[in-house]
């Protein structure tokens, strides 16, 4: 199970910082991702980090703005939020897949097999 937190309404220009804390599973082996879905358009992928840390990616549209990390020891993974866009507002989720070879699986969502509920992240004056 993922559970995410750290949502909420935000000025453009402003900062959020979204958590995800994997429970009953171990984050080692495992790729994180980052996904949104904003009002009428289908889910897309943020970001994601491999289950070794030696590959993070961004969605061009967030790079430079977005910073993902990861705390195996603390099952916890971060998605610090900077510089937010309205294009930014919608629904957030944290997904796990199966990574052994430590370099990710890329945005593909059907390789990813855990699913946070997720989080509303709203940027608006």
């Amino acid at each position: 199970q993922l559970v995410e937190s750290g949502g909420g309404l935000v000025q453009p220009g402003g900062s959020l910082r979204l958590s995800c804390v994997a429970s009953g599973f171990t984050l080692d082996y495992y790729v994180i991702a980052w996904f949104r879905q904003a009002p009428g358009k289908e889910r897309e992928g943020v970001a994601y980090i491999s289950s070794s840390g030696r590959r993070t990616v961004y969605a061009d549209s967030v790079k430079g703005r977005f910073t993902m990390s990861r705390d195996n020891d603390n099952r916890t993974v971060t998605l610090q939020m900077d510089s937010l866009k309205p294009d930014d507002t919608g629904v957030y989720y944290c997904a796990a897949g199966s990574d052994p070879a430590g370099w990710g699986l890329g945005f593909e969502q059907r390789k990813y097999n855990y699913w946070a509920q997720g989080t509303q992240v709203t940027v608006s004056s």
